[in-house]
């Protein structure tokens, strides 16, 4: 089935365990804190010839009712920390680290950025986060002080200045120096790492907003999404690099990889199987009733997670979830998953699992194969970025199964091509005369 005409896809590894994905009580299920689980499941991602490894990060420890939430995983090393360790046990798998634009200082991070696109080798990645969650901010000195309007202001300005920074010690020259007078920042001197050797780290955005979406055509190179079907994906995928030319760019200059799950079987019905079950692990009947009260707002402990849903409405102030964002609108979520529970005749698990279910892609390992490349063919990502929901094992099966059948279809690479980062994306290193060639 190979067509040399294809697309070819591109593939990430996200680590699980800062979200409800991860099924922590599994046998295979291992540390989020251990340096062996993020070893393992980087090698796994470089075998399987990825783009990059990503790891998400969080500020500060969530609460529920004032209680550390601890279905979630609590605490994780530093990104960057962890990744610098991994460049040393892989050779071409790009690293890519989360890290706040709200609450950290451009000189600093840029600094942090340019050392691990050198240890590595040119395989920096930075996923650009912004926060106006004064909760977390009671962690720094600055504290809640941004308000919700001006987190993309900050962080256009906090890139641009990155690359002010980068930009200043020209290729095989002497340091030179920088200057920046904004809104948000006022620095001025002499950067004090030289230009390394992807120029600029790649820039990665994660946010579906209108906001988010015009960031990332005006700054990123990557922007990390979510759709759960074929045409929701086109819609995004058009919309995004349309604004592209707004600001001087291609289409391929940004690519578009939604956050995916994978369940694989060897036929339809034992996948569907497996999927359901993964479902019940990551929603005990603990974790659809805290699912709910992030709703609601309200104390539900009393309620059976077996039994039908609150006929309370929800309260729209409420404090009681810290450090995770609110599903959107309370009220309209409510009537939704009343709506859907009445005509499914479900319980509150059943509607939590039903309303949140999030693997993507099910099946035998030649359908979700298909399944992706159909994706791309038709226009509605240009990869994905895979999440597991095992530590650190989840990634195997995928590139022990899928990733040999995607390479016959001839839409992902036999082997790396280039070193760094840019390179195994198609993006042209800034400064230099000439573009990398693009595989999209």
């Amino acid at each position: 089935m190979s067509d040399g005409a294809a697309k070819t896809m591109h593939l990430a590894a996200h680590f699980p365990g800062v979200n409800s994905t991860t099924v922590w009580t599994g046998p295979r299920s291992g540390s989020q804190i251990e340096f062996s689980s993020f070893e393992h499941l980087a090698r796994t991602a470089e075998r399987g010839l990825f783009d990059f490894f990503f790891l998400a990060e969080g500020l500060r420890l969530r609460e529920h009712n004032g209680r550390i939430h601890d279905l979630d995983v609590v605490g994780r090393p530093e990104s960057i920390t962890v990744l610098n360790a991994l460049a040393a046990v892989t050779e071409r798998l790009g690293l890519a680290a989360t890290v706040n634009a709200t609450f950290n200082e451009p000189y600093e991070l840029a600094r942090r950025l340019a050392s691990l696109d050198h240890l590595s080798g040119g395989r920096a990645a930075w996923n650009v986060v912004t926060s106006s969650d004064a909760f977390t901010g009671e962690n720094f000195r600055r504290g809640g002080y941004l308000d919700r309007a001006d987190r993309y202001t900050r962080a256009a300005e906090f890139v641009a200045t990155a690359r002010e920074l980068w930009d200043s010690w020209p290729d095989g020259g002497a340091p030179g120096t920088f200057d920046h007078a904004g809104p948000q920042f006022r620095i001025s001197g002499r950067f004090g790492v030289p230009r390394s050797p992807q120029g600029h780290p790649v820039i990665i955005q994660a946010g579906d907003s209108d906001e988010g979406r015009e960031f990332a055509a005006s700054a990123a190179d990557i922007i990390f999404t979510r759709h759960g079907t074929l045409e929701s994906g086109r819609a995004f995928y058009a919309d995004v690099k349309r604004r592209l030319a707004d600001y001087g760019r291609a289409p391929q200059d940004l690519k578009i990889m939604p956050g995916v799950t994978y369940v694989l079987g060897d036929t339809a019905a034992e996948a569907q199987e497996k999927a359901a079950e993964i479902r019940r692990q990551q929603v005990s009947p603990q974790t659809a009733i805290l699912t709910l009260e992030q709703i609601w707002g309200v104390d539900l402990s009393g309620y059976d997670p077996d039994g039908p849903l609150p006929d309370i409405d929800p309260d729209p102030d409420s404090g009681r979830v810290q450090g995770r964002v609110r599903r959107g609108d309370p009220g309209a979520l409510a009537a939704k998953w009343r709506a859907l529970s009445e005509e499914k005749g479900l319980s509150i698990r059943q509607t939590v699992i039903e309303a949140t279910g999030r693997q993507s892609f099910i099946g035998t390992p030649e359908a979700v194969a298909e399944e992706m490349a159909a994706f791309v063919r038709a226009g509605a990502a240009d990869g994905f970025i895979l999440v597991p929901h095992l530590t650190p094992g989840g990634l195997d099966e995928f590139v022990d199964r899928v990733v040999p059948l995607l390479q016959e279809r001839g839409v992902f690479r036999t082997r790396y091509e280039g070193r760094t980062l840019r390179e195994h994306l198609g993006l042209s290193r800034p400064g230099a005369k000439s573009s990398a060639a693009s595989g999209t």
